[in-house]
């Protein structure tokens, strides 16, 4: 599986961002989506995953009301929009992919990775 994360970049605080996660090589229709985050100093951490055979979707309490998870499934595209953005959210932000639901959000269980892409929001 590869995947292409884009759309990180600098915005203020209270602004917005769509990251974007174009998926290919699937061997399978049915797989999980998911966007993680790792600030400096930090472990990386689940932001949102969506499952596209039953609609799972999962949001990091920090992000509930903020972030929306949505999906293409023609494009194989997963986007993540981000509200009212704070600076607390700064960080490389990843996508990530696997076939099963299994024990949800936790980075430790995706084994498919993209190349992360930088939000910054300056206060």
């Amino acid at each position: 599986v590869q995947l292409q994360a884009s759309g990180g970049g600098l915005v203020q605080a209270g602004g917005s961002l769509r990251l974007s996660c174009a998926a290919s090589g699937f061997t399978s229709a049915y797989y999980v989506i998911g966007w993680f985050r790792q600030a400096p100093g930090k472990e990386r951490e689940g932001v949102s995953c969506i499952s596209n055979s039953d609609g799972s979707t999962y949001y990091d309490d920090s992000v509930k009301g903020r972030f929306t998870l949505s999906g293409d499934n023609a494009k194989n595209t997963v986007y993540l929009q981000m509200n009212s953005l704070k600076p607390e959210d700064t960080a490389v932000y990843y996508c990530a992919a696997k076939s099963r639901w299994g024990t949800g959000c936790r980075p430790g269980s995706f084994g498919s990775w993209g190349q992360g892409t930088q939000v910054t929001v300056s206060s």
